[in-house]
């Protein structure tokens, strides 16, 4: 057997010249890591640069090994020794399979330490990593787990609506218990807490921001919201709204709609990140951010099964679920599907957008710690020109009208004047002035001093 046909055997591995009885843990450490996630193999007899050396005493090897687990892991992984061959010299394959007993410890020096995959490091795991390693060691999820909140001290009016006006049936109380939101014991669930109106769960949050141009710097619009998922899920789709461009194109007899962004693909990624994302990560948020080009989502929480999605065909994506109960709570309100078919709807959304090109597709990126979605603005959002809209193609906030009804009324008014009139802060007027500019609804005439305001109707 080639080498490179043993290293595509094993995606996972780690070089070992020989085997260091003395110091167990310098490889021990890999088989913990291995067993807590994905599985992966090393492979003794091959140096650091890949080159095949060789191991004299296979039996003896195996032997050893075999001692060392059992004297130094706790539980006991499941492991294969398999002998190899490879350019006429011996080498020996340790494949450690993915455990279901999780977390595997390296038990020894005084120690009892737990070890992930990162990248092609075995680390020990941060105190989030031996809480979803214990989840997974007791087949439980954190939306699963049983809260301290009494479910009669909660309401689901938000829950129930949309249940309603989703799915065009009644809202039934008894859904509570079958869909998974509360226990026998009258105990909301983790999942329970993040549907409740008032959620106790200030992980629970969003922070959305426009920026101004392609990159982080100067921030035009923000706003964070903590609470209920389906809140968070609304709030997104109209920040969103608010602050894309939705043009329009003339035609003989009425317009065509032409926007930047897809609706159904953003609120499709929305849905994805929102359900997806590790609730365990008690200092992070899912976050929207908007850029002149492009829109990017990004949650805590790689792939639950510890893949990249930048090394995988979205096409071939198993449904596997972090939280399979907010899942299948968002399934029966039809905002996803069963099948794991997020991702691809995502891009054949954008991708039926006028004005879609190749280059437009949107990207899909994640770490051991975050998912990143990219979606592209279509060229028709981004060039429309003179043919952006009235006010009324545009959802403005309150605010925003405010300062456009000002200007109608008075043009060359000044936004130390607005900010008296409106009891803000100057800063705040510029920055809604900034949006108003970016989306196409306002621009300046003339200088600072002597110029006026200009409404694009």
């Amino acid at each position: 057997m080639e080498l490179n046909a043993l290293i595509a055997e094993c995606s996972t591995y780690d070089f070992k010249l020989l085997l260091e009885e003395k110091k167990p843990k310098s490889w021990l450490k890999s088989v913990s890591a291995f067993a807590n996630g994905l599985g992966g193999s090393l492979l003794f007899g091959i140096d650091n640069d890949g080159i095949v050396r060789g191991i004299d005493n296979v039996q003896y090897v195996c032997e050893t090994i075999s001692s060392k687990i059992r004297d130094y892991m706790d539980p006991l992984p499941d492991v294969e020794m398999i002998p190899r061959e490879v350019s006429g010299l011996n080498i020996l394959q340790l494949k450690v399979n993915s455990g279901n007993y999780t977390p595997y410890y390296y038990v020894g020096d005084g120690q009892r330490v737990a070890y992930v995959r990162i990248g092609d490091e075995s680390i020990p795991a941060t105190a989030e990593q031996m809480v979803r390693l214990v989840l997974k060691g007791s087949n439980k999820t954190f939306d699963s787990l049983h809260a301290d909140y009494k479910a009669d001290d909660y309401s689901f009016t938000i829950l129930a609506n949309t249940f309603k006006k989703r799915t065009n049936q009644e809202w039934d109380k008894k859904y509570l218990l079958s869909f998974g939101l509360v226990t026998n014991t009258g105990n909301l669930t983790n999942a329970g807490a993040l549907f409740a109106d008032d959620c106790p769960l200030w992980q629970s949050r969003l922070y959305c921001t426009l920026w101004d141009g392609r990159s982080k710097g100067d921030a035009i619009n923000d706003a964070e919201f903590t609470g209920n998922v389906l809140m968070l899920l609304r709030e997104a789709m109209n920040f969103v709204r608010a602050n894309t461009k939705r043009g329009w194109e003339k035609l003989p007899n009425g317009r065509k709609n032409k926007p930047e962004y897809a609706e159904r693909a953003v609120l499709e990624a929305m849905v994805n990140h929102i359900i997806h994302r590790d609730y365990t990560v008690m200092g992070s948020e899912v976050h929207l951010d908007i850029f002149d080009n492009r829109l990017v989502i990004t949650s805590p929480g790689g792939m639950y099964n510890g893949l990249l999605i930048q090394d995988l065909d979205i096409a071939d994506v198993s449904s596997e679920r972090r939280n399979p109960v907010l899942a299948n709570v968002m399934a029966q309100l039809d905002y996803m599907e069963k099948r794991g078919s997020g991702l691809t709807r995502i891009c054949n959304e954008t991708k039926a957008l006028e004005g879609y090109t190749d280059e437009l597709k949107p990207v899909f990126k994640s770490s051991p710690t975050q998912f990143q979605t990219i979606i592209f603005a279509s060229l028709n959002g981004t060039d429309v020109g003179d043919n952006v809209g009235d006010v009324s193609e545009i959802n403005l906030t309150e605010r925003q009208c405010v300062i456009l009804d000002t200007i109608r009324k008075s043009p060359t008014i000044s936004g130390r004047q607005m900010s008296e009139m409106m009891s803000v802060s100057q800063r705040t007027i510029e920055r809604e002035i900034s949006l108003l500019k970016k989306l196409g609804v306002l621009r300046r005439e003339g200088n600072d001093k002597d110029g006026m305001w200009v409404l694009n109707e």
